[in-house]
């Protein structure tokens, strides 16, 4: 085989595996639910994680919330400590058997999980602020959850938005393995075109270009929210 032959069989297989029969709308179609699933996971994941992270920090300040505070600390134990996989096939088949969306119960699932890793994130945020701002929001007069609304949340936001927008970027990635209860995800896309022409590589290197792009995409977004915090806090300096 000459490298002419070479390089036609090679848009031969590329050609069949994307663009005969409109394949390219599977790929696109699988890509959507990717990253609606992981859009929905990570407004789950942020309410959830901040909740779990305003509490442990309320009671390690205050001492109260105590029994608020045992259970997050168990969420969170349990949910770091148990594959991903496992909690989607006990949501799937088990919990949310009765549900028809399959997104909605992947979404659900990722942002459960989602929450248990952004409550980390958030609590570093909350610990980063100055313990003389809740003192001055106390001697204000202000209760400790209008000192937590006013003054410490949006500065601990701030400081979580980067590694928040990491947590985005591992969620696209991290829900391939909805396809294990078959859901048509990006992941999902390329045994089904496998199955229809014989091709194993090009499939997946599709999927795996199309992962990349946008986990490009979504890194350089956050390279710029880097640099814009970056040159706020030496203005603030």
């Amino acid at each position: 085989m000459n490298v002419a032959e070479f390089f036609q069989s090679l848009w031969n297989r590329f050609s069949k595996s994307f663009l005969e029969e409109d394949r390219w709308e599977l790929y696109l179609q699988g890509l959507g639910n990717t990253l609606i699933i992981a859009l929905i996971a990570a407004i789950i994941g942020i309410v959830i994680g901040f909740t779990l992270a305003m509490v442990n920090y309320v009671n390690k300040k205050t001492g109260k919330l105590k029994p608020l505070a045992a259970i997050s600390k168990i969420y969170i134990t349990i949910i770091r400590g148990t594959p991903v996989v496992l909690q989607l096939m006990i949501m799937y088949f088990v919990i949310l058997v009765s549900w028809d969306s399959g997104i909605m119960i992947g979404a659900i699932t990722f942002g459960l999980n989602s929450g248990a890793y952004v409550a980390e994130v958030a609590r570093a945020g909350f610990e980063a602020v100055d313990d003389g701002q809740r003192e001055a929001g106390r001697s204000l007069g202000l209760s400790t959850w209008e000192t937590m609304r006013y003054i410490i949340i949006p500065q601990a936001l701030r400081n979580c938005l980067p590694p928040l927008f990491n947590e985005f970027i591992t969620l696209v990635k991290e829900t391939a393995v909805v396809g294990y209860v078959g859901i048509y995800d990006l992941g999902k896309i390329p045994g089904l075109i496998q199955s229809r022409t014989f091709d194993y590589l090009f499939p997946l290197l599709i999927a795996a270009v199309m992962y990349l792009v946008v986990v490009m995409i979504l890194t350089k977004i956050l390279r710029i929210l880097e640099k814009k915090y970056a040159k706020s806090d030496r203005g603030r300096d």
